[in-house]
């Protein structure tokens, strides 16, 4: 894959740029501000742009509304915001400008690197990874009971799904079969009026509808 990322701790940013070349990737640019993020990501249209939401001058949003115009301007680029605060406002703007290609990760909760890098994959193929912090707070606490055509279960795994978890993987957090979870989600699709779509497309849909009825 080709990176750009965006943090302004140095330490930080420069961990990154390492292990990710360690692993194979080639990291196109590090920057620390979101200027300099916008300009790297035109220069050299990476895969993924990992983006610290908080960056100078005023350490607030400053990388989200940047992220909200790199998907404007590059919509083929993922974007993995990495951070240690959930902004709620533009991530929920962020997730519904697109149905795909978008994660966001909470910095003290990715336990090893492999994690992070799957996240990174997933988000630079069009998928989704979301932290559960992310989605309790984009949903307030109830989001998904604005979706009444969806049983308990269904929007239990719905849930799961906005996590960017597989099948198998949300087998494993229910305590259930994954031919069950198999069925679940082909009810999901079904009620929510999504037809079949290639690859994890379908998914994602039916992530940015659940995250969008909070």
């Amino acid at each position: 894959m080709r990176v750009v990322i965006a943090e302004d701790a140095v330490i930080l940013r420069d961990g990154l740029v390492q292990l990710l070349r360690l692993r194979g990737h080639e990291v196109a640019a590090a920057v620390g501000d979101a200027d300099a993020l916008v300009a790297a990501v035109a220069e050299h249209e990476p895969d993924v742009a990992v983006v610290d939401v908080r960056m100078p001058p005023t350490h607030t949003d400053e990388g989200l509304r940047a992220a909200l115009a790199l998907r404007r301007d590059h919509p083929s680029v993922g974007i993995l915001l990495f951070s240690q605060y959930i902004e709620t406002r533009y991530a929920a703007e962020l997730l519904a400008g697109s149905p795909a290609g978008v994660g966001y990760l909470l910095k003290e909760r990715v336990s090893d690197l492999a994690e992070f890098e799957t996240a990174l994959r997933r988000v630079a193929s069009g998928g989704t990874a979301l932290d559960p912090e992310v989605v309790a707070q984009l949903l307030g606490g109830g989001g998904g009971a604005r979706l009444p055509s969806l049983t308990p279960r269904e929007r239990e795994v719905l849930g799961l799904m906005a996590e960017g978890r597989s099948n198998a993987a949300i087998a494993g957090a229910l305590v259930v079969s994954e031919r069950a979870v198999e069925k679940h989600v082909a009810n999901i699709f079904a009620k929510l009026g999504l037809p079949p779509a290639p690859g994890d497309h379908r998914r994602v849909l039916a992530v940015l509808r659940y995250l969008n009825a909070a």
